[in-house]
């Protein structure tokens, strides 16, 4: 009625004054005009209500006042919240518990704990003295903003007082310890807590899955989860979708299915959030029909997809190159009103440039822009690997001018995308180019991109110049690792130059790296080829010391070249040990 009167508050107040003793009334009825405006969420007006009330010598109840302060603490209006206490003060009004609770809320909930304990200490001299409410307040306040030693020191506080801790306080402890990581602790306090006949309910159990959930810890997990149905507590959609989240994540899809069965039979309804975390993990280990029946499943009860339920299943079918049903999905979304997301976009982008389809990426790309969703270093890079892969290295170098210009700034995993693409295409030029660029800019090279540049020269007849790039590298100290060594040997082999191939293996070994089987194959073939049979016996033997087990290969190598040198002892003693092994040699020799 008040809304809709259009009347000013003055209008209302000087009204009432002049009616409410002839109509029988009293004092209480300025309380409900100021209860009237809280509860109307019209804080202004209960506020400027209250002032005007005051400057007519009309002094409102305690109760109302309390009313007005708890509803602007609410919404979160601190600082009007203080004046009007401060107000409620200099009226000499009878403060009480209440008030105190609800002036420590406003300031706890702001993260002023000093200007709370400064509040506690001026309501103590006015005989007004904290209770489990007020306590309780302050705990969880110190353990959500991560000041655990605070939040236990508040603890003692209130036992030294007599006063024992509830099921509200331990809660608040065991969040603020779990959410800090120490979990360990959390447990003793949920021992501590049973112990002394305060029974854990199934927001304690939760907070202990999550963090559980979180850590990977599944036997514990599922030890807590079983407890709670031994204590009586009854676990809820939280409960339930914490430890479907962590067997969706980690692939058990086998666990997850049975806890989601439990959950049904249990009585409890799965909502849009369970259902998502079903998809997700159906979708993440490549079980689509899966996914897409729980979704049938998810549309025929009634729960609504949304945008972050169509990413999963989008995710799922681009890294199943299933991109025809992928598209086919998007249209459904944005038919059904649910709106692209950064993720959505990114993902499809990713998708088609993962299988070549640059149109189609590129298409993408240009209605993410559309619809005003901003790409990062991650999408840019993603087409620009595209690109690169399809040899359109211009339309690359264009993205990457693009994404400079939009102060998006590109990392070494552009330019390690970009030198690949122009060693790929033998413009080892433009890679330098971009190598010095890279370099200036203060981006440091790592090992991935040194490799591909090894492998550029190697690739096009230059193995002495990737030599010469080894030692360049290892003076910025990059160090090279096996792929480095395993390039430059097949590069120096292409060439026949055998010796210094084997040298490479040696310099390998002295840094602890072990060629791979093919390396191995390919040098000792060529020393087989040549009649080195000495070097041959050699490969053959750091083979089997570095633990690389010889293939059907190798011995048909180390065969073909004795039965070349006409020594058929040891030929055949290479044959008679590759039957052991059980390969089945060419005995055409």
């Amino acid at each position: 009625m008040i809304r809709r009167s259009g009347a000013s508050r003055t209008e209302i107040i000087d009204s009432l004054l002049g009616t409410y003793e002839k109509c029988g009334s009293n004092l209480y009825v300025f309380d409900l005009f100021i209860r009237t405006y809280v509860q109307a969420r019209k804080f202004r007006e209960a506020v400027e209500a209250f002032r005007a009330l005051k400057i007519r010598n009309v002094c409102v109840s305690i109760n109302a006042c309390n009313s007005l302060l708890g509803g602007l603490g609410k919404i979160g209006w601190v600082d009007l919240a203080r004046e009007v206490y401060e107000e409620m003060v200099r009226s000499r009004m009878d403060l009480n518990s209440y008030t105190l609770n609800i002036m420590v809320n406003v300031f706890c909930k702001d993260g002023k704990m000093e200007k709370a304990k400064e509040h506690l200490m001026e309501m103590e001299k006015r005989g007004i003295f904290a209770d489990i409410v007020t306590y309780n307040t302050m705990i969880n306040a110190y353990c959500r903003g991560g000041n655990i030693e605070k939040g236990l020191e508040m603890m003692r506080l209130m036992r030294d007082k007599d006063m024992e801790p509830c099921l509200l306080t331990y809660n608040s402890i065991v969040n603020g310890l779990c959410k800090n990581g120490r979990y360990e602790r959390a447990k003793e306090v949920l021992n501590e807590m049973m112990q002394i006949g305060v029974s854990p309910d199934t927001a304690t159990y939760n907070t202990l899955l999550v963090e559980c959930c979180r850590k990977d810890n599944v036997a514990e997990a599922e030890g807590l989860f079983d407890e709670m149905l031994r204590r009586g507590v009854v676990p809820d959609l939280v409960s339930y979708s914490s430890i479907i989240g962590f067997f969706s994540r980690t692939g058990n899809l086998g666990r997850m299915m049975t806890y989601y069965k439990d959950m049904q039979c249990k009585g409890l309804t799965p909502d849009k959030f369970v259902y998502t975390i079903l998809i997700g993990g159906f979708c993440r280990h490549g079980a689509i029909s899966d996914a897409m029946r729980v979704r049938d499943e998810m549309i025929k009860l009634g729960c609504q997809m949304d945008v972050v339920t169509y990413n999963s299943i989008l995710n799922g079918l681009c890294k199943e190159k299933m991109l025809c049903e992928a598209d086919a999905l998007f249209s459904e979304m944005v038919e059904r009103g649910v709106f692209p997301d950064f993720c959505t976009y990114t993902t499809l982008i990713n998708g088609y440039c993962k299988t070549g389809y640059m149109d189609k990426a590129s298409s993408l790309f240009t209605s993410m822009l559309q619809r005003n969703l901003k790409p990062d270093v991650i999408t840019y890079n993603t087409l620009i690997d595209g690109f690169c892969k399809a040899g359109e290295m211009e339309r690359a170098i264009e993205l990457r001018n693009d994404m400079i210009s939009k102060m998006i700034h590109p990392n070494y995993i552009t330019y390690g995308t970009l030198m690949n693409g122009f060693c790929d295409g033998g413009f080892l030029s433009e890679a330098f180019k971009l190598w010095n660029e890279m370099i200036d800019k203060g981006i440091e090279p790592n090992i991935v991109i040194c490799n591909c540049l090894i492998k550029g020269y190697c690739r096009h007849g230059d193995p002495g110049k990737a030599l010469e790039f080894l030692k360049k590298m290892k003076s910025r100290g990059i160090f090279p690792d096996c792929i480095t060594y395993n390039t430059l040997i097949h590069g120096f082999l292409k060439e026949e130059n055998i010796d210094t191939a084997f040298d490479l293996v040696k310099q390998m070994e002295k840094e602890n790296l072990v060629p791979d089987l093919v390396t191995y194959n390919v040098i000792l073939a060529q020393f087989c080829r040549l009649g080195r049979m000495q070097e041959a016996n050699t490969i053959y033997r750091k083979m089997i010391e570095k633990g690389v087990n010889p293939d059907r290969s190798t011995y048909t190598s180390l065969i073909n070249g004795y039965v070349s040198q006409e020594n058929l002892k040891e030929a055949f003693k290479f044959h008679d040990e590759m039957l052991q092994r059980g390969f089945v040699p060419d005995d055409k020799f």
